[in-house]
């Protein structure tokens, strides 16, 4: 009995350190733990889905670890050192992105990437962060819900990174940032005329994309959404492979390691894009339900602490970031089960990949650094 009672008391000494140093570093315990859990499974998955590489593995390790430094190191930033820095950032964003479409290094078909020599790296991933902190800058001194000139103003601040990015081309990207933007004006509780009148220029506009601006290949991913059957072998073959491989694993899963569709290689980039098929395969219905419960974790708790938020840029800001991580999850949950067009949206955390991770990573942490001081304070 005593070493039981010697035992518990350890724990809860442990436990109280490790909640110290949290709330020292300005983490919120809970979305940290929700984001180390996503993490490892993460790390579990590409392990299986790479083909049981362990090179892949250690990758995936190394990037998840820098997204970490990136996250504490911002949450120590205090929040109006962030309020001052944001225009400078947004205007950073936007003259790296026209110098990739100047002299942008060109892979696959895409301009997309800015080589520095020791760094290449994509700068429209800069502005899935510099859109929503830009426009809550902008809010932040103003009357909300916003007037039309104020709507319009932050439009346009929204559609010209969103069409830059657009042009390189990367659709996915570009809907993502304008998503972002578009997350802030609903939390400032844009009014429903204006709401109405956005919902109105979807069809004219989408139609005008169609014809004028949309490439052969997006316009192909759009057809065959619609039908998958039509070109089995070749565009299609990817969301047909997709729906195989979660179908196939039913209830329980194939069991770890043991996915043909995966192991055998029929399912393309089974590590990056469609990594959520390889979870349907192998770990069936219970893993995908466990995992889209994690991410519901994260994303209510990251909502819930940006309501504790003390200003108008922080509540905005934190909100916005956090629906932006939903967003995520569901355009690449639903384009692996043929519910939306793929658009070439990473799973978070899972997904093989640096840039996008620690993007995300970096995300959390200016959440948390908005958050903290009424964190602090109230608990």
């Amino acid at each position: 009995m005593s070493y039981q009672v010697l035992a518990s008391s350890r724990t809860q000494r442990t436990l109280t350190g490790t909640a110290r140093l949290l709330f020292a570093l300005h983490l919120d315990g809970p979305l940290f733990v929700g984001l180390c859990l996503i993490g490892a499974v993460g790390s579990i998955v590409i392990f299986s889905a790479s083909g049981q590489s362990f090179s892949y593995l250690e990758a995936q390790l190394i990037r998840f670890g820098l997204g970490m430094v990136a996250m504490v190191a911002l949450a120590q930033v205090p929040p109006r050192v962030i309020r001052t820095a944001t225009p400078w950032v947004y205007l950073t964003g936007l003259a790296l992105l026209v110098l990739v479409m100047v002299s942008g290094d060109i892979a696959m078909g895409a301009q997309r990437w800015l080589d520095l020599g020791l760094v290449r790296f994509q700068p429209s991933e800069i502005m899935k962060l510099a859109v929503p902190l830009a426009c809550a800058w902008y809010l932040h001194e103003r009357p909300l819900p916003p007037n039309s000139i104020t709507v319009l103003l932050l439009l346009l601040a929204i559609g010209i990174p969103t069409l830059l990015i657009a042009e390189q081309p990367d659709l996915g990207t570009a809907l993502l940032v304008a998503c972002s933007g578009a997350m802030v004006l609903l939390l400032a509780g844009l009014q429903l005329r204006y709401i109405g009148a956005m919902i109105a220029l979807l069809v004219p506009t989408a139609f005008v994309a169609w014809q004028f601006f949309l490439h052969d290949y997006q316009k192909q991913r759009v057809l065959t959404f619609l039908d998958p059957q039509s070109d089995p072998l070749g565009a299609g073959y990817h969301i047909i492979q997709s729906q195989i491989a979660i179908g196939s694993g039913g209830v329980f899963g194939k069991g770890y390691l043991n996915g043909s569709q995966a192991q055998l290689e029929f399912l393309p980039e089974r590590s990056t894009d469609f990594v959520f098929a390889v979870i349907g395969e192998e770990w069936g219905l219970i893993g995908l339900l466990t995992v889209i419960a994690l991410y519901l974790f994260v994303i209510g708790r990251a909502l819930y602490l940006s309501t504790t938020a003390q200003d108008t840029f922080a509540r905005l800001s934190a909100g916005a970031l956090s629906l932006t991580f939903c967003v995520y999850v569901f355009v690449n949950t639903g384009m692996v089960t043929g519910l939306l067009p793929v658009v070439g949206v990473p799973l978070p955390f899972i997904s093989y990949g640096g840039t996008a991770m620690v993007t995300l990573m970096a995300g959390f942490g200016i959440l948390m650094s908005l958050c903290a001081k009424r964190r602090l304070v109230g608990r």
